[in-house]
């Protein structure tokens, strides 16, 4: 089985102000398949964090249709991340219709797909790519 290893980021300059996220996916092995940051427009830090994961799942719906991979997220998030594993409820309407978004991606991609919280300084790329972004 393939893994995927994928690092996710979002954030605003104010909550909510200008927010961009940054995307960093890296084979088990160590090939880099992807690094994108990009502006989202003004949103708060929790949309920009599920925005980042919401891309990344888009992106792998049109990068593997057929592969036979495993997917494993890490955030530097644990609100998101817990509220993604479903520990956590969410109570943030716009937060809810994304994360309705992500797990419907998730469901037709029928693959494995793990999320897991890593500190910030583990997810120096996808942060560098966010702050790139501005």
């Amino acid at each position: 089985m393939r893994r995927i290893n994928i690092f996710t980021d979002g954030g605003s300059r104010g909550n909510p102000g200008p927010a961009a996220i940054g995307i960093y996916v890296v084979e088990e092995k160590g090939e880099v398949l992807l690094k994108r940051g990009k502006q989202i427009g003004i949103t708060t830090n929790n949309v920009a964090e599920y925005s980042a994961v919401r891309e990344a799942l888009f992106w792998i719906k049109n990068e593997f249709k057929n592969n036979d991979c495993e997917f494993y997220f890490f955030l530097d998030s644990s609100l998101v991340v817990n509220q993604l594993n479903g520990f956590f409820k969410i109570k943030n309407i716009q937060l809810k219709k994304i994360i309705m978004e992500i797990k419907e991606i998730e469901r037709d991609l029928s693959k494995k797909i793990v999320y897991n919280y890593i500190p910030r300084e583990k997810n120096k790329i996808a942060d560098f790519l966010v702050n790139a972004s501005f």
